[in-house]
């Protein structure tokens, strides 16, 4: 995107009411995941049953936690960005890419997790292990995915108020009335082939979904319960949300359709691949003491499918945008 702003673009010295209690509850949000954490770094065990897997290599949960509470305190910043004058002078790349990665993160949570508590109330409810052992206490989960659920709503509209006096004129109109020589040379072929890529992790994801354990290990085999399920299917939904959010943009595929909602879902389910696709692939990184609880290639290869396809589609749309900027 580029760096020249709409020209009746500006926010008000002092934000107004709605946009400062959606900041209060941006980083009022941020506080049970925060504090938890905090809280364990220093050696407490709330939230944490006895037996827990999370208890075996405490210095490695140590930096992990301290890592993911940097990730969190990051809400607040781009809150007061987000409702700030001074944060229309901040570069597009460098807000674009928190808020890019914030997507990513908490989207597949917003979507997920009330799926989840649908199908326990309907099914029953099933108790958190890893490895057959406990892993977290069951209020921890409601308390921690709650405040996510609260921040990605706060700061995805702080942000759609932000960008509407930013960036309107980017996401305005008709897909048939956009430039057709914003694909460029390279941005199609580049989402027809990442678009076909993204059927590897998407058939692995149905096969899980479906109830198969084909490429999983043993120990994920037998923890699976219907959250497992539930969040299968709903990766399989983000891939297809991607593909066409951005096909449709890069093709000018519905001519009469508006620009605003394929640019939401190129940018929702884009970032939600890679983002996802990435920390899972993080976490398969990680050193295991038991070889039989390694990840296996297949789960390797839809992490690391969805990572890379997922940055390919957020690649085509960022340059469909910074040139529809221009």
């Amino acid at each position: 995107m580029t760096q020249t702003l709409a020209p009746h673009a500006a926010l008000p010295a002092r934000p107004s009411r709605p946009r400062r209690v959606l900041r209060a509850l941006a980083v009022v949000a941020t506080l049970p995941y925060i504090s938890l954490k905090v809280a364990w770094v220093a050696g407490s065990r709330i939230g944490i049953p006895e037996g827990s897997v999370l208890l075996d290599r405490p210095g490695l949960m140590a930096v992990a936690n301290s890592v993911t509470i940097l990730m969190d305190a990051a809400v607040v910043v781009l809150a007061l960005l987000l409702t700030q004058p001074w944060g229309l002078r901040v570069r597009s790349w460098l807000l674009g890419l928190p808020v890019w990665g914030a997507t990513g993160l908490l989207a597949p949570i917003v979507v997920g997790f009330p799926l989840q508590l649908v199908t326990a109330a309907v099914a029953g409810a099933e108790k958190h292990t890893a490895q057959g052992r406990p892993f977290l206490d069951e209020w921890v989960f409601a308390v921690v995915y709650g405040g996510f659920i609260l921040q990605a709503f706060s700061l995805g509209t702080l942000f759609v108020l932000y960008a509407r006096e930013r960036w309107s004129h980017v996401w305005a109109g008709r897909v048939g009335e956009m430039d057709p020589d914003l694909s460029g040379r390279w941005m199609r072929p580049t989402a027809v082939v990442a678009s076909a890529l993204t059927l590897v992790p998407a058939a692995l994801h149905v096969l899980w979904a479906s109830g198969s354990a084909r490429g999983l290990t043993p120990a994920r085999a037998a923890e699976r319960t219907t959250d497992f399920y539930v969040l299968e299917a709903a990766r399989v939904g983000f891939v297809a949300v991607a593909v066409i959010g951005t096909l449709a943009l890069v093709f000018r595929l519905g001519r009469s359709r508006q620009v605003r909602p394929l640019l939401a879902m190129s940018w929702v389910g884009a970032s939600s691949l890679a983002c996802w696709g990435g920390w899972l692939m993080l976490a398969s990184l990680m050193p295991e003491d038991d070889p039989t609880k390694e990840p296996t290639a297949l789960m390797i290869t839809a992490y690391a499918g969805e990572m890379i396809t997922g940055i390919l589609l957020s690649g085509c749309l960022a340059v469909m945008l910074r040139r529809r900027g221009a």
